[in-house]
């Protein structure tokens, strides 16, 4: 968008001028006692006795309740890429939503760089700042290599929400549409639309859950993967080699015949006729935002159960169900990872806090709901604890 097309009276524009976000003193800054106290020369004991104990930082600044949210803006929401700079609201957005939901600090990192070891080596340099790295908006499938590399590198929780964030929510929504519906996870035949960040992650969270691998079925944009797909590499083989048993071939619209659900993480349309043919009482979840792969009216004409990526649809799949309180939990517990048993005790957190008042339009808490993110994080930190990750 040209500066000529920046409408100044857009309430849009008006909230953004300046930013969303801005550092403030937790001390007193009143008085020569105060600076001498915060600065210098008083600030030097507390350097010298983080020297000698490098573990009092986490008490003696802010890196106990601080993440950094870091992209290099190459699939910023469904804008693409645009590069950093115009990826920056989004990461301010971010950062005000872990402050507001969960009272953690966050700090929007901005990279100019899409060079995977460049990446790696920045955020590796900077995370003695922070307490937790979140990956924002990273495209796929260099999204996979950097995160693999600074979970193996850093000592601090390491969290790329496109995949891991959607993916617990999926989580737990298929958990109360299953319970809603007097289903068992491991009975159901699950179809996922997209092999991106988000649907590997969520096929890799809904197996965790205990969705049974066997049943489940991945298309990418060339159609469904599988053992007969030669070509895969990577994530995707990975895929190919523990999902799909009855070897199905095709497209989506194979994949859904007689599936008893369909995730959507692929941005792509599926026609009414292939919901049409899932099995009865079935669960669609269509998560491409603005545009559902399966319009929410169109589907609820087939199955039970519908959910969007929209808040204007009841059963919004929203990130912030998720994130505030999982890294919440991870920094109360001094957390040097995150597990996926930590990821799949969010998800049954999220979805425990309307398990007592289920309906077909109420599977997941709003995503103002106060109540998400104090028992999220207090899953996470106890599931960090069992995993024997947790430093406190």
């Amino acid at each position: 968008m040209s500066s000529s097309t920046v409408d100044p009276a857009d309430p849009v524009f008006q909230l953004h001028r300046g930013g969303k976000m801005a550092v403030t003193s937790t001390v007193p800054l009143t008085s020569r006692e105060d600076l001498s106290l915060a600065y210098t020369p008083g600030v030097a004991r507390v350097c010298e006795a983080i020297a000698a104990d490098p573990a009092l930082v986490d008490e003696y600044t802010w890196v106990s309740h601080t993440v950094a949210v870091v992209t290099d803006g190459s699939a910023v929401l469904g804008l693409g890429n645009i590069g950093p700079r115009a990826a920056l609201p989004v990461m301010e957005g971010k950062a005000v939503l872990f402050k507001q939901f969960a009272g953690v600090d966050a700090v929007p990192v901005c990279l100019d760089t899409q060079d995977v070891d460049e990446i790696v080596a920045v955020v590796r340099a900077l995370a003695p700042s922070f307490g937790g790295i979140n990956l924002e908006d990273i495209s796929a499938p260099r999204c996979f290599e950097i995160e693999r590399r600074l979970d193996e590198a850093l000592d601090i929780p390491v969290f790329h929400d496109d995949q891991h964030g959607t993916a617990i929510v999926v989580l737990a929504a298929l958990r109360n549409a299953a319970t809603l519906l007097d289903r068992k996870l491991g009975d159901l035949r699950v179809a996922v639309s997209g092999a991106g960040a988000a649907g590997v992650a969520v096929t890799k969270m809904l197996i965790a859950g205990g969705v049974n691998p066997d049943q489940v079925v991945v298309c990418d944009s060339k159609g469904i993967i599988g053992r007969h797909r030669t070509e895969l590499t990577g994530t995707k083989a990975e895929l190919a080699a523990s999902t799909n048993a009855d070897g199905r071939h095709g497209d989506i619209t194979e994949a859904l015949r007689d599936a008893d659900v369909l995730v959507g993480v692929s941005g792509g349309q599926i026609p009414e006729a292939a919901v049409a043919q899932m099995a009865p009482g079935g669960i669609v979840f269509a998560l491409a935002n603005p545009t559902p792969e399966v319009h929410p009216e169109v589907a609820a004409r087939h199955v039970a159960v519908v959910a969007t990526g929209r808040s204007d649809y009841p059963n919004q799949i929203n990130n912030v169900l998720a994130f505030p309180g999982v890294f919440r939990g991870a920094l109360d517990a001094g957390a040097t990872r995150i597990t996926e048993a930590m990821k799949v005790a969010a998800a049954d957190a999220i979805a425990g806090v309307v398990a007592e008042s289920l309906t077909a339009d109420a599977i997941v808490p709003s995503p103002l709901d106060p109540r998400v993110a104090p028992a999220v994080a207090e899953a996470v930190a106890e599931a960090a604890r069992r995993d024997g990750v947790a430093r406190r």
